[in-house]
């Protein structure tokens, strides 16, 4: 099998279609989310600079920010879910028998989307709805804080799913007096509830990717729903996460993305692990 990372870009649909049936066993997508709006996120550098600094840090020094670039996209199609069923079919039908299929999407669409994975898959395939909670962000003075999104996992056969029970971090009781003291120092295995902060604006983990998920979660996934040395997808790849998941797990991954701007924060995030570029000229598959 061995391991190694791939960063493909390409129209995902096109490259998708040339893939061989049973080519991966854990899929993992962050489709867009067809929020309507322009999703942008400036990439940002601070400097040390005592003579035209903006403001003082540590020890009264003057530092300045320097804007090194900005990455965007446009976050809305005229037919989303034809858009994203045309891709579904396509990742169902490369996983292996043991494999999963794990979409991230949010509230608004989460159950358009189940709805369409029941019937591509059958409703006897759906194994959970993960709610990934945070707490970051402004507060609306209007509704509830929407403070979460919705990753769907389904098992191509349920019966043979890959779930290494043994590799779920655990997280700390919160109660732990009432739980004893060898329980409390073990922790407990997450829920269907994650709890895990947004990557910091300002954090070391941080790419400048718009739309940048955190590690922590990608990983448990990759931990949990394959085995070392399997290959893993994101055709969705944007920042590249998913592929350092698995790098850093020994599996093997495939990432795509159309974007120039995603193939070279992805190149630059996992040059440690010395990807393989491919840029693919086959026309763009609409739709």
């Amino acid at each position: 099998m061995g391991c190694g990372v791939t960063i493909v870009q390409a129209e995902n649909l096109a490259w998708l279609r040339g893939v061989a049936d049973g080519s991966f066993e854990l899929v993992v997508i962050d489709p867009p989310f067809n929020t309507g709006r322009e999703q942008r996120r400036r990439r940002l550098k601070t400097v040390r600079d005592e003579a035209g600094g903006d403001r003082t840090g540590f020890g009264g020094k003057r530092y300045r920010t320097e804007v090194q670039g900005e990455l965007s996209f446009a976050d809305r199609f005229d037919d989303y879910h034809t858009f994203l069923r045309r891709r579904l079919v396509e990742a169902v039908r490369v996983l292996t028998p043991t494999g999963s299929l794990f979409v991230h999407v949010d509230p608004r669409e989460s159950h358009y989307v189940k709805v369409m994975l029941d019937e591509l898959l059958g409703r006897e395939c759906f194994m959970n709805e993960i709610v990934w909670a945070y707490d970051y962000g402004a507060r609306s003075r209007r509704r509830w804080s929407t403070k979460h999104d919705v990753i769907l996992w389904y098992a191509l056969d349920p019966r043979q799913a890959t779930y290494r029970y043994d590799d779920i971090d655990r997280i700390p009781y919160m109660a732990p007096a009432l739980v004893g003291e060898e329980k409390a120092r073990r922790g407990k295995t997450p829920t269907d509830v994650w709890w895990q902060t947004i990557v910091s604006p300002t954090g070391k983990e941080r790419t400048g990717y718009p739309t940048q998920k955190p590690l922590a979660i990608l990983e448990r996934i990759v931990r949990v729903h394959s085995n070392p040395g399997e290959r893993v997808l994101d055709f969705f790849a944007g920042s590249g996460t998913t592929g350092l998941a698995a790098a850093r797990h020994g599996r093997s991954a495939v990432l795509v993305d159309r974007s120039p701007e995603a193939l070279a924060v992805m190149t630059r995030r996992l040059a440690q692990y010395r990807p393989r570029v491919v840029i693919q000229d086959e026309p763009v598959t609409r739709g």
